[in-house]
């Protein structure tokens, strides 16, 4: 049975149609492609690289199966030579890429292939899918982070993701955005997450009278007793939690919180908060959700809405805002020579690129440079090599250690771009040597446009 989470066949066809005429006639020399993203949303000021790890690991397993091949040869559209190829295909090229975390701008490239053509063509698509999600969730999860930092936030939204995979790479991205957690059972196993969850609506109505319901979650879950207080009435539910938790701690049990989940959430916070400090209960914490996101956080937080946490759900795990990256995989070079796409509103900068980061003496970011690889400049180089001969060139970091990287690019965002507007964009500079390129390969007649010396 074909493992969906690892095929090779995660791709277009047209990827396998070109990799058959590559092979027949015989363009396998090296290619370089870049994956960047073309125009930032227009409720995004920023983006946060994410999704390498998975992109590594999916470059280091890649080959075709036998049922993979079998599958292949039974849709009549390849020659035994060319399955007879794919049958020892491995990935054997070099990975240079922005550290996941690293906020990044429109034109910056966040990982560049470097490969005989074969190879680095047939990776494209699920590098795409790889990146891109990741790279759009947590975006989303730092604006999150941004809004209200001092908050304890949980990725909620696993049922409303488009898939399994989005769901524990939702969490991921989210986690590594700076995140509490996920509600996500999985992302706990897989990734070392910290896990959270309440209760549902469904455990209160399943009971006779709501007390019961709470004594009841108390008593078998000690040890993470958050109550669910608006299946009915909430201010009402309130007051019964007020009732019973000086009995639970009798009993050595501490309720640590309650969840509204509908309703004005705001206004039932302060009522909530209210009844419990009444009631000496300074202590449990308040935690909320439904249609949670980054402008509902910040308009509470401005108003200072007694809120601890929130779990965020629908809004973060499809990035509801802004659904899609306008994002790219293009070919730069082939054969030592620089390319250069042209097509109307979709035109590539050509060539190898790095991109230098600039801050001020407070530690701010203060602009970027895109430029030629062999354009050295000062400042700091975000793109690093991540894979030699298809291996890692070092370890991956582990997602606390990532998870700490990107807590401090947050910190070097400079404070316009904090906000959840996008004004006044972040300074990306094209350097005079790439925007010469880019003219020599625009000015050439079409027969020789590439008649340029080859990159040794």
């Amino acid at each position: 049975m074909i493992d969906i989470s690892r095929s090779a066949l995660l791709t277009d066809l047209y990827q396998l149609t070109m990799l058959q005429a590559y092979r027949q006639h015989g363009q396998e020399e090296t290619a370089v492609f870049e994956f960047f993203v073309r125009k930032l949303p227009e409720q995004r000021g920023f983006l946060m690289a994410a999704g390498l790890e998975q992109v590594l690991q999916y470059l280091e397993e890649l080959h075709f199966t036998a049922e993979e091949l079998q599958w292949l040869a039974g849709t009549g559209k390849f020659n035994h030579d060319f399955l007879d190829y794919l049958k020892d295909l491995r990935f054997r090229g070099e990975v240079h890429a922005m550290a996941e975390g690293t906020l990044f701008f429109s034109d910056e490239p966040i990982l560049r292939v470097t490969a005989p053509l074969p190879q680095a063509q047939l990776v494209e698509s699920r590098l795409i899918n790889l990146l891109h999600f990741q790279t759009m969730i947590a975006s989303k999860a730092a604006r999150c982070v941004l809004a209200a930092p001092d908050k304890q936030l949980v990725d909620f939204g696993f049922r409303r993701a488009h898939g399994a995979e989005a769901g524990v790479l939702a969490a991921r991205a989210a986690y590594l955005a700076g995140f509490a957690g996920s509600a996500t059972v999985a992302a706990g196993p897989l990734f070392g997450i910290p896990t959270y969850g309440t209760m549902a609506h469904s455990f209160i109505q399943a009971h006779d009278d709501e007390m019961t319901a709470f004594a009841n979650f108390a008593a078998t879950n000690p040890g993470a007793v958050v109550l669910l207080i608006d299946t009915y009435d909430t201010e009402a539910a309130a007051q019964k939690v007020a009732a019973l938790a000086p009995r639970l701690h009798q009993r050595g049990i501490t309720v640590k919180g309650v969840r509204i989940d509908s309703g004005d959430l705001a206004e039932n916070a302060r009522r909530v908060r209210r009844i419990l400090d009444q009631n000496g209960l300074h202590d449990v914490t308040i935690f909320a959700s439904s249609s949670v996101d980054e402008y509902l956080i910040k308009e509470y937080s401005d108003d200072l809405v007694p809120i601890d946490g929130y779990g965020i759900g629908t809004h973060l795990d499809t990035s509801a805002d802004a659904p899609y990256l306008d994002c790219a995989y293009k070919l730069q070079e082939y054969a030592g020579r620089p390319r250069r796409k042209r097509s109307e509103g979709k035109s590539t900068w050509p060539g190898r690129k790095q991109v230098y980061r600039h801050y001020g003496d407070n530690g701010i970011m203060l602009n970027d440079v895109v430029t030629v690889v062999d354009d050295l400049r000062d400042g700091r180089p975000l793109l690093q090599q991540v894979m030699h001969d298809g291996l890692r060139a070092q370890p991956e970091p582990s997602l606390t250690a990532l998870r700490e990287y990107a807590a401090q690019e947050l910190a070097s965002l400079p404070a316009p771009l904090c906000e959840l507007g996008r004004e006044p964009p972040y300074s990306v500079l094209i350097s005079e040597s790439l925007r010469k390129l880019a003219a020599r390969l625009d000015s050439a007649k079409l027969d020789d446009a590439y008649d340029l010396p080859r990159v040794q």
